[in-house]
């Protein structure tokens, strides 16, 4: 029975002020002269402490509808177990009137004087049951029942330990996700059975419990428990207390903060790209990984994310995560790349247009930027105002940078979105180094300033055919050094820099291991749904927010015709003047007079030209959106996006990290290394609980050679002695070998 069971577990717990639990999932509740009666979360009953009538349909509603039994419903509103019997009768016989009937004492029963309420409970507080007090004191049990009650009397041991919400001195060692307050004694569970989690989804009805704490049993195959693999990678990620440190909780909740933030962890590790992916997966089997006996269904997660995008804190979320990152990966810091990436658009909305390089066509979109160290790994990610472009949002991407690392200077490393001679002094006055193409015309090098230059990295020797000079841009204002790639087709590849320490051949390496982040693009495109809508809502745009004027680009699109078609003219009258059957005279008479013709179109052309030149002169080459678009400016809300973007990022982190910690053990983890972890990932596992210890057993990889790489990696992660998040079970892991 539950309430000997939960005796046993919770022997300390203290009854909650007013609250008297009936059942598992029926209880009543003293609040301000009123009962409640609640059956799983829901009101059944509300009434004054005083209708009698009203509290005997309660009790009989409770028996006859099959959610609380005779026994267990007298006990706690203080009645023998006849009394709820005769109450039946009485509204069989004659309905809800029949229970108003006024109670009294039959003519020549003893009465009881009120004065003696003082021997009665002093009696019933040594243990006499109510059979021998009455025979005491010349009464029937049922007049001391009732003056007991009407005396406002209650048990002084109850047969049912009332739940609280203090620790469980000697209970289960599950303990809830957060503590309310810095230094307080996480919450335990208050189920037993990790398949049943009545109490603790009442308690969260009942808002007395912010999140449901891991509970575990053994299990064997359990469905993608190879995802625990990466908790160790999370929780050193801080992620869960940065969570708590930005957004406290979710409020009373069974799945809380912790539980929604794992959920959704776990769902990118597993490659379900959307919350509406949970519907082909069972939820008892998840939530077994999770601890729990169901994870959240589809609709419960998008709630929990709406929430957290209400708080709008998305971007203090991403800043905290970036300082731990920094402080675990801090070495790999040296190059920062920065890159935009475009998300297309292909709702109903009218959004600005942007250039989406891989398609080579502009479509309605919005830009993220994304910071990646020099392994190729995010750091953070930054949302673009209206497709700002890459030289608009890097002073502000650099300000954060500074944040992170101090004064530390580093070398940002960014395509041509970012050219700018003017950018790259502020970038240098920030005390930040920059490596860029270049922009723009350029004079040709000779070939016979380019030399062989050699670099090993990665266990490689890489060759560039280079050339290393120094380059004034702003008439003189700014000198860097230029390192020019000659290609075996010709082709010139000019990159600036003011990095002077570095051999030529690391300038290069460095420039175009910038492919690393377009790498990262592709990857999180394929695999995480990158530019999955996170929702479909939008927020009212600035109005007047200025854009490029449509009319100046219609006169800039007429302009460059008409220079196209000088350009044709011009060279069309230079060959016929070499040609010029006339050539023998020695004048140009004679072939003015012959393509006279030709001459007054080239006039006509250049007239053309010094008109449309003056008029875009007088159009301004910006203005307001408001004034371009007829319909309300708007924008896609930016925050939920921004935290997925986050979520999927720290999985990313997660992939990176694992890799790492697995490559020394299988040769082929540069081609191979995301592909087997992602298997392992996946894979089925057993579970064992301890009383200190959650194992996680793995079942064995495709191959032997795989096996044993995951076997080398579990004992890396052994060495960590990772707690599972919200719990004292330390987490250990193996491989089950092949039969």
């Amino acid at each position: 029975m539950a309430t000997a069971q939960n005796q046993e577990l919770f022997p300390d717990f203290q009854n909650p002020e007013g609250l008297r639990l009936i059942n598992d999932r029926c209880l009543v509740r003293t609040q301000g002269g009123h009962h409640v009666v609640i059956v799983s979360g829901i009101i059944m009953a509300q009434y004054a402490a005083t209708d009698r009538m009203a509290e005997a349909h309660a009790m009989i509603s409770l028996v006859e509808q099959g959610w609380a039994d005779q026994n267990d419903v007298a006990r706690v509103f203080g009645y023998a177990a006849r009394t709820v019997r005769r109450q039946q009768r009485r509204f069989d016989e004659g309905g809800l009137a029949a229970l108003g009937r006024k109670g009294g004492y039959p003519p020549g029963r003893a009465r009881l004087a009120l004065s003696r309420i003082e021997r009665v409970q002093r009696l019933r507080a040594t243990g006499n049951s109510y059979r021998e007090i009455a025979r005491l004191m010349g009464v029937s049990a049922k007049a001391i029942r009732k003056l007991l009650r009407r005396s406002g009397w209650t048990e002084p041991a109850p047969i049912q330990p009332e739940l609280g919400l203090g620790p469980a001195r000697g209970g289960d060692p599950n303990l809830s996700a957060f503590c309310s307050k810095a230094g307080e004694v996480p919450l335990s569970s208050h189920d037993s059975d990790p398949t049943d989690r009545g109490l603790d989804r009442l308690l969260a009805r009942l808002g007395l419990l912010e999140d449901a704490a891991p509970l575990f049993g053994a299990a064997t195959a359990v469905p993608r428990a190879g995802v625990l693999l990466a908790l160790p990678v999370l929780v050193s990620s801080g992620v869960f207390e940065c969570a708590q440190e930005i957004y406290g909780s979710l409020g009373p909740a069974f799945y809380g903060l912790r539980t929604s933030l794992l959920t959704l962890l776990f769902m990118a590790l597993w490659r379900i790209k959307r919350p509406e992916g949970l519907k082909e997966y069972s939820p008892q089997d998840l939530g077994r990984v999770l601890g729990l006996d169901r994870a959240p269904e589809v609709k419960t997660l998008r709630r929990k994310l709406a929430r957290l995008a209400a708080v709008g804190r998305a971007a203090e979320f991403g800043q905290a995560l970036a300082q731990q990152r920094v402080a675990l990966r801090g070495q790999a810091l040296g190059f920062l790349y920065t890159d935009g990436h475009v998300r297309v658009y292909h709702g109903q909305h009218t959004l600005p247009k942007a250039h989406v390089a891989r398609m080579r066509i502009s479509l309605p979109a919005t830009s993220d930027y994304w910071v990646n160290d020099s392994a190729g790994d995010p750091l953070f990610v930054v949302t673009a105002e209206a497709n700002a472009g890459l030289v608009k949002m890097l002073p502000s991407i650099l300000a954060q940078v500074r944040t992170l690392v101090g004064q530390r200077r580093l070398t940002v490393v960014f395509d041509r979105g970012g050219y700018s001679p003017k950018l790259f002094q502020q970038i240098i006055a920030a005390n930040f180094d920059l490596l860029t193409y270049r922009k723009g015309r350029y004079p040709r090098i000779g070939r016979k300033r380019f030399h062989p230059c050699r670099t090993r990295r990665d266990g490689r020797t890489l060759t560039y055919v280079l050339a290393d000079q120094e380059v004034r841009l702003l008439k003189g204002r700014l000198r860097l050094r230029q390192v020019t790639r000659l290609m075996d087709n010709g082709h010139q590849t000019p990159i600036l820099t003011s990095r002077r320490d570095l051999p030529p051949a690391q300038v290069a390496y460095r420039m175009f291991d910038r492919w690393r982040q377009e790498n990262f693009f592709k990857y999180l495109r394929e695999e995480y749904a990158l530019d999955a809508l996170a929702e479909y809502a939008t927020v009212p745009d600035n109005p007047a927010r200025e854009v490029p004027n449509p009319a100046w680009a219609a006169v800039e699109a007429r302009l460059r015709q008409a220079y196209a078609q000088l350009d044709r003219l011009q060279a069309e009258y230079g060959l016929e003047a070499l040609t010029n059957l006339e050539e023998q005279r020695r004048t140009m008479r004679g072939f003015k007079t012959a393509y006279g013709k030709l001459g007054q179109q080239i006039w006509s052309v250049w007239q053309r030209i010094e008109q449309l030149e003056k008029r875009r002169e007088a159009i301004p080459r910006r203005v307001s959106i408001q004034s371009v678009v007829a319909e309300p400016v708007v924008k896609l809300a930016p925050e939920r996006k921004h935290l997925t973007n986050l979520i999927k990022m720290l999985a990313y982190q997660a992939e990176s990290d694992l890799l790492r910690l697995v490559a020394p053990h299988y040769r082929r983890a540069g081609q191979e290394g995301r592909t087997l972890l992602q298997a392992a990932l996946a894979s089925a596992a057993d579970l064992q609980v301890t009383d200190t210890e959650l194992r996680v057993t793995l079942a064995p990889q495709s191959s032997p050679h795989r096996t044993r790489a995951i076997a080398a990696l579990c004992d890396q992660l052994n060495r960590t002695k990772t707690l599972f998040p919200g719990s004292r079970f330390g987490l250990h892991y193996t491989v089950r070998e092949a039969s």
